[in-house]
């Protein structure tokens, strides 16, 4: 093994434990979504989810465990990642723009009583931001999952989660720990 290969390991690995060790500071509002998480599913509700690229695959891992199940044993829980649907995102972006693709799915799924979760690392991403601006106009509880400084998203959200990080991957790994962490206190809501 190459000791530049070894150093390089080490730095990231470093950012990575910076990451986190900041981002228990985002604890009392992780535990405040949980919380409505958790009401929304016991009320009717369900979550909807979704981002782009690496958020997309988070956004659909976080639904699959809310739908499956993460650790215990438990019946089957209302989620959707808006990310899934080939036919309803291509026909939307072909139809109305890329930028409708999350807001279009939020319009016709999104009830009052439901949980909306946008990710973007940068905060930014103009499909989130209409996807979250549209739940936010059906009266749902919207949460931002984001990182730097949480863009546009963190002040349009009900409730914003920031990563304190400007490295997209920092961010992404965080991300998917606060998903688990939520998916986490799901379980034991039931």
């Amino acid at each position: 093994m190459s000791n530049e290969n070894l150093k390089k390991i080490e730095s990231i690995f470093k950012k990575h434990q910076d990451t986190i060790q900041k981002s228990t500071s985002l604890i009392p509002k992780i535990s405040e979504v949980a919380s409505l998480i958790k009401k929304a599913l016991h009320s009717g509700g369900k979550v909807l989810i979704f981002g782009n690229g690496g958020s997309a695959s988070d956004s659909q891992h976080i639904a699959a465990e809310i739908v499956g199940r993460f650790v215990k044993e438990r019946k089957g829980l209302p989620a959707i990642a808006l990310t899934t649907d080939t036919s309803i995102i291509t026909a939307v972006a072909n139809d109305y723009g890329y930028e409708h693709i999350f807001s279009r799915q939020i319009e016709a799924l999104c009830l009052k009583n439901d949980v909306v979760i946008g990710i973007s690392t940068s905060g930014n991403s103009k499909n989130v931001i209409k996807g979250l601006e549209k739940a936010n106009a059906l009266g749902a509880i919207t949460v931002g999952l984001t990182g730097g400084d949480g863009g546009l998203i963190q002040k349009i959200s009900t409730h914003a989660i920031v990563v304190d990080s400007n490295e997209t991957a920092r961010i992404q790994e965080a991300h998917i720990l606060i998903g688990h962490t939520l998916c986490e206190l799901i379980d034991e809501g039931e």
